[in-house]
C-alpha cells in the first residue's frame, strides 16, 4: 500500500513529465478533490495508507490532467472576485486579469452604477462579481451561446444574485433595447489573433470554446465593435471599460477618439503589459 505522501509524489512527477505547470500543486488539488479533502488536510495525514478505492477515485482526475484538460473544469469550479463559480467547457475560465478589470472598475468609479451591461459575458463572471459588489445595480449580461448564457444562469442562481441579473442572448449590443442606457459598459471580448490563438497552452488550445478566445485574424475585430457601439448605449457620465490583447492600445484610443471618448485610460496588468482600456465620454 501506498501513503497520501507516496501518492502526491508520484502524481507530480507524472504530471510534470507531462508538461503539467505547477504539477505539485495540480497533484495536491486533485488528489484532495478525490478524497474529499481541503487542501491543508491532505499535510495532517500524509502518512495515511490509501485503500485501493481510493487510488480508483485518483486515477481518473489524474489522467484528465495528464491530457491537458484545464484543472478547473476537472474541479468544476473556480474563484473569481471573492465568488466561487461553477465552470465547464461551456465558456472561458475566468482569469486573474479580469479580477484585476473589476478591480479598476471598483476603483475608478466615483459613483456606483444603477445600470451595467456585460458584454459577452460567458459563464457569468464579470456581470456577478459587479452585482455583488454592487448591490443596488440592475446588471444585463449578454452573450451570443446559449451554451454560456446556461452556465451563467446556473451561477446566478447559486450565488442568489439572479433577481437582478438578466440574461440575454445577443451577438454584442443586437437584442440590446435601443433606449437602454447603462452607466457601465464592460466586456472582455475575444481579444487574440488567429496566430496567438493557435499557439496558446494546449489547455486553452484545445479545450477552451475557440471562439471567446479569437474574433479573427488580427484580434480587434470584436473591440472595435464594441467601441464604435458603445456611445449610444452610455449615459453621459458612463464608463466603457474592456479587457485588450496585447499592443493594441494605439489603435483602441484612435478608435475611442473618433467615438467621441473625451478620456481614455490604459492600465497595465501585474506583468506590466497593457490589458485594460476605460473610456469615459465626457
Amino acid at each position: 500500500m501506498f501513503s497520501l505522501l507516496d501518492i502526491i509524489k508520484k502524481t507530480t512527477g507524472f504530471l510534470e513529465a507531462k508538461g503539467v505547470e505547477n504539477p505539485r500543486l495540480n497533484a495536491e488539488l486533485l488528489i484532495g478533490r478525490a478524497l474529499g479533502l481541503p487542501r491543508m488536510q491532505l499535510y495532517l495525514q500524509f502518512e495515511r495508507l490509501l485503500a485501493e478505492p481510493e487510488l480508483e477515485s485518483i486515477r481518473p482526475l489524474v489522467k484528465r490532467r495528464s491530457q491537458r484538460e484545464p484543472l478547473q473544469y476537472i474541479l468544476g469550479e473556480t474563484e473569481f472576485f471573492h465568488l466561487k463559480l461553477k465552470v465547464d467547457r461551456r465558456a472561458l475560465i475566468p482569469r486573474p486579469e479580469t479580477e484585476e478589470l473589476c478591480e479598476l472598475i471598483t476603483q475608478r468609479l466615483p459613483a456606483p452604477p444603477a445600470a451595467i451591461l456585460d458584454l459577452g459575458t460567458g459563464g457569468g463572471a464579470i456581470a456577478l462579481a459587479l452585482a455583488a459588489f454592487y448591490v443596488q445595480a440592475a446588471v444585463t449580461a449578454v452573450d451570443v451561446s446559449d451554451e454560456a448564457l446556461a452556465l451563467a444562469r446556473e451561477n446566478a442562481v447559486s450565488l442568489g444574485l439572479d433577481a437582478r441579473t438578466r440574461l440575454l442572448r445577443s451577438d454584442w449590443f443586437a437584442a440590446v433595447e435601443p433606449d437602454a442606457r447603462f452607466d457601465l459598459i464592460v466586456a472582455n471580448p475575444p481579444y487574440l489573433s488567429e496566430l496567438e490563438a493557435a499557439a496558446t497552452l494546449p489547455e486553452v488550445r484545445e479545450h477552451e470554446p475557440r471562439v471567446a478566445l479569437s474574433p479573427g485574424r488580427d484580434g480587434t475585430e470584436a473591440l472595435a465593435h464594441i467601441i464604435a457601439e458603445t456611445p449610444r448605449f452610455l449615459t453621459e457620465e458612463g464608463l466603457l471599460a474592456v479587457e485588450t490583447g496585447i499592443d493594441q492600445h494605439h489603435r483602441l484610443r484612435e478608435w475611442t477618439a473618433a467615438a467621441g471618448f473625451a478620456r481614455v485610460e490604459s492600465c497595465r496588468d501585474l506583468s506590466g503589459r497593457e490589458r485594460h482600456l476605460l473610456a469615459w465620454r465626457h
